[in-house]
């Protein structure tokens, strides 16, 4: 092989993002994956029981569908087949309905009841009106937006902890309770600010589409990623395991779809002992544990509203959400967790054998936990799902030392990149005007531990890929 333009280490959502961009622009890729498997977190295997497809990490993907580059590529002509359920997030509460995040917001407002229901428009409605152009300016790096004016009314709520936000803006527990389970994605204590940036974001996004899953598991949406950039000429090599740069094929650039403890280990010589400090204080937040069950039926909700909702927060109250979400951050674990629960067989007959159902839930716990949660998550879905147990056929349970083997860059079980705190919101993985820059240039870092973070939307492998082609414009003129 000629000399390649760009090699990237790790084929996850960013890393084929990256990917897609650089080669479509001109530049010859190689993407390389330790796995024998492309897709980092948007696998899908047979965890517990012949037939039975779970999703290993993501599930649920309202910034796959809105992601504003994978909008622009034609992922429906390379297999990716959206569902849509009825519902986004169903919240069930103790003694009452459960209250439903739908697109409509005239069913949410009836959902919710009172006159929370209109400050929750109130509250939603006014980014609506030009979401797309919002959600391009929240999903990158630090740069003049598209809307000024809607990303600073965004910023000026969004920046304030959830539970202040939640308390001002609403009275009664319902409407308190689903913005808590929506904030919760942040992996943040509810008192933090920014927190409620990743609640808007979630309740948003739900208002736009029902949040929807990939038919046939989450590994669609790799696959289809992969076959594009293939398609576009990129090459991928499974099974290649890098451990230091010599590993790596002659390029002129490099790209490292890695956490900052990988890019470190492999690259650290390349950069200043001032740099590698910094990366070594990169803070991951808390990790996560998981389960994933094979169900003779689906879930017995109390309220089968919650049958409609492609994901279920089980947490009741603000309250009880914020108690759960400080604890896994201070080194503590929760007896009632907040337990984020997806029903994708609900949803997509293919996942399960005729008749069957599969479940995942998982809850946040202190990075590197070694607790089982496994009676704690049971025994909440229980507490709003009586007879649950009685259903479950097989159970495969993954803690955080298990999601550290399954990626590497899920340091601690930390499957988000990193904590998205203040200090590392905009300036991941460390303080840099080009943040997927290093002190090598011909080194870049493409992964969710680089701004916007978190999920699977490819946005920071596509700003990565853009500062490299931005770069090698300036220079040619």
């Amino acid at each position: 092989m000629s000399q390649l333009d760009v090699v990237i280490v790790g084929s996850g959502p960013n890393g084929l993002a990256a990917g897609i961009e650089l080669q479509r622009n001109g530049l010859e890729v190689l993407i390389v994956e330790a796995s024998k498997s492309i897709g980092g977190g948007t696998r899908t295997s047979e965890l517990t029981l012949p037939g039975f497809k779970h999703d290993y990490c993501s599930a649920v993907h309202p910034m796959g569908f809105l992601s504003p580059f994978f909008q622009t590529l034609p992922l429906s002509e390379h297999g990716l087949e959206w569902i849509f359920p009825e519902a986004s997030v169903a919240h069930p509460l103790d003694n009452e309905p459960a209250v439903m995040l739908y697109k409509s917001i005239d069913e949410t407002i009836n959902s919710i009841g009172g006159n929370d229901g209109k400050r929750w428009a109130e509250l939603i409605q006014p980014f609506l009106k030009n979401a797309d152009a919002l959600f391009k300016d929240a999903l990158g790096p630090l740069k003049f937006p598209a809307d000024p004016l809607t990303l600073m009314k965004f910023g000026l709520k969004g920046m304030l902890p959830a539970t202040y936000l939640s308390n001002k803006t609403f009275k009664q527990e319902r409407a308190k309770a689903l913005f808590a389970g929506c904030a919760a994605h942040s992996i943040l204590p509810l008192e933090s600010f920014f927190s409620s940036a990743v609640g808007l974001m979630f309740a948003i996004s739900g208002h736009i589409v029902n949040w929807p899953i990939a038919k046939g598991g989450s590994k669609a949406i790799g696959e289809a990623l992969a076959s594009y950039f293939t398609e576009l000429g990129g090459k991928i090599e499974t099974n290649h395991p890098i451990s230091k740069m010599g590993d790596l094929p002659e390029s002129k650039y490099y790209f490292f779809d890695t956490d900052p403890m990988q890019l470190l280990s492999i690259a650290g010589g390349q950069f200043s002992n001032s740099y590698n400090k910094r990366l070594k204080k990169y803070n991951y937040g808390p990790g996560v544990f998981k389960i994933d069950w094979a169900l003779s039926s689906s879930i017995p909700w109390k309220d089968q509203n919650c049958l409609k909702a492609s994901t279920v927060h089980v947490g009741a109250t603000l309250g009880e959400i914020g108690k759960s979400e400080k604890n896994a951050w201070n080194g503590k674990h929760s007896d009632s967790p907040f337990v984020m629960v997806c029903q994708q067989s609900q949803f997509d007959s293919t996942r399960t054998p005729e008749g069957m159902h599969t479940g995942y839930a998982y809850c946040h716990v202190p990075n590197g936990s070694s607790k089982d949660m496994t009676i704690e998550i049971e025994r909440q879905i229980e507490r709003f799902a009586p007879g649950f147990r009685d259903i479950i056929l097989e159970r495969r349970t993954t803690g955080t030392a298990q999601f550290y083997d399954y990626n590497r860059n899920f340091l601690g079980g930390a499957i988000t990149g990193g904590a998205a705190n203040v200090s590392q919101l905009f300036t991941r993985p460390v303080a840099r005007l080009n943040p997927y820059s290093t002190p090598d240039p011909r080194i870049f870092i493409c992964s969710s531990s680089t701004p916007p973070g978190g999920g699977v939307h490819g946005m920071c492998g596509y700003w990565a890929a853009q500062s490299l082609i931005n770069n090698l414009f300036r220079n040619q003129k």
